[in-house]
């Protein structure tokens, strides 16, 4: 039952995520600043998904859960690069909204395609060579325990194993975590702030428009935020005393709900897409 359900949660993921990647790219129309950084997006929870549930399948149907040691590692670059690269993308998006809403007139200068090329090259530049240093300072350490009590491999899940000093490893964790998070958020913040007070002395009609525009990504970011907090307060507190099953649907929230919610707010929910997969999604080359 674990098994099917899994799978079909796996399956859904990539058909919502592959389809609206593949209309993207192959439709001129939506060649714009919102619908590329969508595309990077999808294609970014489509890694961190396969990251995880392939494994995860092999491992409910075997008697042996047992990983090896460069496999996990791989699996943990994996998965905080999609932490990190999904914060920055969801910063640059709300930026996106900031310049269509409060900067109108030079929205088409100020995004231009370049501009969208070296956002996204620094977004996933910033988050591949994090996680480099991030795993190469995880994999020098020598351990003395082989027990992760989650159905993955996390960085601190991993270093709660080692038999050394971890002070260093730790500050480099508390400043790429405020650098990739706290920053992105602040940032995040001024924006909307700025977008509520254009939209406080707009008409009805502009108002609407922009809540429509930016309710999606509020609500990607608050699922995201939810489910990463799941994940931080289950790796550094003792949920010992807290059911398997609760922990193992904690520790999986942010790696399946955003990837189950993001295609149905950003990419069915908009009108534009949704035309596109009525009518003729690939026609359009």
């Amino acid at each position: 039952m674990f098994f099917v359900c899994v799978l079909c949660i796996y399956m859904v993921m990539v058909c919502a995520n592959v389809l609206l990647i593949v209309v993207i790219c192959m439709n001129r129309s939506l060649h714009e600043p919102m619908y590329m950084f969508l595309c990077s997006l999808f294609v970014n929870e489509l890694c961190g998904g396969t990251s995880v549930f392939p494994l995860l399948l092999v491992q409910i149907l075997s008697d042996v859960h047992t990983i090896s040691v460069h496999f996990c590692l791989l699996q943990l670059y994996c998965i905080h690069t999609y932490g990190t690269v999904e914060y920055l993308l969801l910063t640059i998006m709300s930026y996106d909204r900031y310049l269509a809403i409060c900067c109108p007139l030079q929205y088409s200068t100020r995004m231009s395609t370049s501009t969208i090329s070296k956002l996204l090259a620094v977004v996933w530049l910033s988050g591949v060579v994090a996680c480099v240093i991030m795993v190469s300072q995880t994999s020098s350490m020598r351990l003395c325990g082989n027990v992760i009590d989650k159905v993955y491999c996390d960085n601190y899940s991993v270093v709660r194993l080692a038999c050394s000093d971890t002070s260093i490893k730790n500050i480099f964790g508390l400043i790429a975590t405020f650098s990739t998070i706290g920053l992105p958020m602040v940032l995040i913040v001024f924006t909307y702030l700025k977008i509520m007070l254009v939209c406080s002395s707009g008409c009805k009609q502009s108002r609407q428009k922009a809540f429509s525009t930016c309710v999606p990504h509020v609500v990607a970011l608050i699922n995201f935020s939810v489910g990463s907090c799941f994940e931080i307060v289950q790796s550094r507190f003792n949920m010992k005393g807290t059911p398997n099953m609760l922990r193992i649907i904690l520790s999986l929230y942010w790696l399946t709900v955003q990837l189950l919610l993001n295609p149905l707010m950003y990419g069915f929910n908009l009108s534009k897409i949704r035309i596109i997969l009525k009518n003729r999604p690939f026609a359009e080359l």
